[in-house]
């Protein structure tokens, strides 16, 4: 991508009060069209057009700031764009779309493979060599805002996208009190899939109501193994436990405490009863086959297995309560997001705003859905029945009130996921409970 000042170009020109959101960009706009990926080259302007620029803009001289925009615009925007390898032919869709929108202004989009899950690392090496605007996992703001790969989103530049999208996912686009992307969707996290002929409604809110079912029933509760699950015991509501990211990049952690030696026994009680025992999602979909599994934890990616394994029986709800040292907590989840960021070197910056808008709003978060089936975080989006009606995103939806966002230091893992092995297990050796807390968070802890 090739990175100008863009000297000439004033921000206070662009007032939020002129602009205007997915389905409406002023008078110049036109109808609108109703693994590991592989990294691609970010740059390099070789046998392209020559690249426009910004003239001063002048909010006097138009009805609208992208008006504005539109008529101060010469030559050509050239914009790099990144998604994952899933999302090329979507990302293609709405790219057209948008230089529909603004049939006046001539773009040069350059469309490159980047996973989400892996943005940060590309960005990071050279953010003035990284795409303008690209799709990244919600855990890696912090870094992406540390090497300067992300910019501010600013009113002046596009509507308010806290007020379009849920505040979760505001709250994973956001760091010491500002927004620095565009949510794009809200369905990572994990929730129950149920055998609804095996459970009712009433018994998925209660993990030792399922516990009591499933054995009358000669089922189990699939459970699946690391850290990422296990928060959903430890981190429960009520609990006043915490594994919280520091600035230096480690965690801490307060598991080990009495409340935390209750939360263990539990699950070992619930898993010595023969209820809660380790699953994947394949062994999962092939237990609901054969009838020997009534309930799993897991998330969206698995709907269409768990679906066709169950057939009519499919259904789907938030996390449980349950029992520990005498006391009922609501369990939680970890919640996770894909965003779009905007990168601060790009030479027409705000065209990259406005493209990430156009990424994310309302219509293309629905067309998204129809196309992906990946949920929405946009509010009005998650609410149309067409999304509603969806088993798993509905879930997961409703899974966001009873969610926290994942931020947790490098070591976390290990150490969480061997505690879970153990737990979920039943403690097979029988170690003592307290040491075996005590190390964990020895091990989440270190630095």
């Amino acid at each position: 991508m090739k990175k100008r000042a863009l000297s000439m170009f004033m921000a206070g020109a662009l007032s939020v009060s002129m602009l205007a959101g997915c389905g409406n960009g002023g008078t110049s706009e036109a109808p609108t069209q109703a693994a590991t990926p592989t990294q691609a080259p970010a740059g390099d302007s070789a046998g392209k057009e020559e690249a426009g620029e910004i003239q001063k803009l002048d909010d006097s001289s138009a009805a609208s700031a992208i008006d504005n925009l539109v008529a101060n615009t010469t030559g050509t925007v050239q914009l790099t764009v990144w998604a994952s390898e899933m999302d090329q032919e979507f990302t293609q869709k709405l790219l057209d779309e948008f230089q529909a929108k603004y049939p006046s202004v001539k773009f040069d989009f350059q469309l490159g493979i980047q996973s989400e899950a892996n943005a940060k690392d590309a960005v990071v090496a050279d953010p003035t060599a990284a795409a303008d605007v690209y799709a990244f996992a919600d855990d890696q703001l912090i870094e992406l805002i540390n090497a300067k790969g992300l910019t501010e989103v600013s009113t002046a530049y596009t509507y308010d996208v806290a007020t379009e999208n849920s505040s979760s996912s505001i709250a994973a686009a956001t760091f010491n009190g500002k927004v620095y992307a565009y949510p794009m969707t809200g369905d990572n996290g994990y929730f129950m899939y149920y055998n609804k002929s095996i459970f009712s409604e009433e018994d998925m809110k209660s993990l030792d109501k399922m516990a009591e079912v499933a054995k009358e029933k000669g089922v189990t509760i699939g459970y699946q193994k690391g850290g990422w699950y296990l928060h959903g015991f430890f981190d429960a509501e009520g609990t006043g436990h915490y594994a919280e990211l520091q600035e230096d990049g480690s965690t801490t952690c307060n598991w080990n405490d009495a409340v935390g030696v209750d939360i263990a026994n539990a699950i070992i009680q619930y898993a010595k009863d023969g209820v809660l025992v380790l699953a994947d999602d394949s062994t999962a979909a092939e237990a609901f086959k054969e009838g020997s599994m009534g309930a799993v934890v897991s998330g969206t990616w698995a709907a269409q297995s768990f679906s066709e394994a169950l057939g009519d029986d499919y259904a789907a709800c938030i996390m449980p309560k349950f029992t520990a040292g005498g006391k009922e907590y609501q369990m939680t989840a970890y919640l996770g997001f894909k965003l779009i960021g905007v990168n601060p070197n790009s030479a027409f910056l705000p065209w990259s705003m406005l493209l990430a808008e156009y990424l994310t709003c309302e219509e293309s978060q629905v067309a998204r859905f129809q196309a992906r089936q990946l949920g929405p975080s946009n509010v009005k989006a998650a609410a149309s029945n067409e999304v509603l009606s969806d088993v798993a995103i509905s879930a997961i939806s409703a899974q966001g009130a009873h969610g926290t966002l994942q931020r947790v230091g490098g070591n976390y893992w290990a150490s969480s996921e061997s505690l879970s092995d153990i737990l979920i297990s039943g403690n097979p050796d029988g170690q003592d409970v307290q040491q075996l807390l005590d190390d964990a968070v020895s091990g989440i802890t270190a630095k």
